[in-house]
């Protein structure tokens, strides 16, 4: 009884993760009674969804559409930005101190960078405190602290040394 609970729970809880994903595609998804323990191919299923949800989530960068057209955002869908004052390849950081507090870094748990969409060269620079900053064409990327929701490109132009990151790259100004 209590396995036939747990199978249940998780059923939901993939189902509830799934739906917060956004699928788009307009379906509903329906859930049935949980399946008796003896029918393995069910908890086979559940888990092999529950992987691929993991595998989609571990995305570090990607690309959405803006009102500047198609951008790279984060795996969460957050607008990335580059600073005009560091230096193509210099393999470190111009943005320091408060900098980083508005401007804090795009990281990736590996040093290649899962990417989804995006054609430019990523890689990845150490960050003082050893972590691993994400890189597109050689120059590091930011999140922006302002923007609040995916879609968000508040931090496009300020003070005009931050500016969007296109698919392959190059600077949107």
């Amino acid at each position: 009884m209590k396995k036939q609970l747990s199978v249940g729970l998780a059923v939901m809880a993939l189902a509830a993760s799934l739906t917060a994903c956004g699928g788009g595609s307009g379906t509903t998804t329906t859930t049935s009674a949980p399946a008796p323990a003896s029918e393995s191919p069910a908890t086979t299923a559940s888990e092999s969804a529950s992987a691929s949800a993991s595998e989609m989530a571990s995305v570090d960068l990607k690309t959405a559409s803006s009102s500047k057209g198609d951008i790279v955002v984060d795996g969460k869908g957050m607008s990335v930005y580059y600073f005009t004052k560091d230096v193509k390849d210099s393999g470190k950081s111009n943005c320091t101190g408060d900098c980083l507090v508005k401007w804090p870094p795009v990281i990736a748990a590996t040093d290649t960078p899962k990417v989804e969409g995006v054609t430019g060269t990523v890689g990845t620079i150490d960050t003082p405190d050893g972590k691993k900053q994400v890189t597109v064409n050689g120059m590091p990327v930011y999140l922006w602290e302002k923007d609040k929701a995916p879609g968000d490109i508040t931090g496009q132009g300020v003070g005009n040394v931050w500016y969007l990151v296109a698919p392959d790259g190059t600077m949107i100004k």
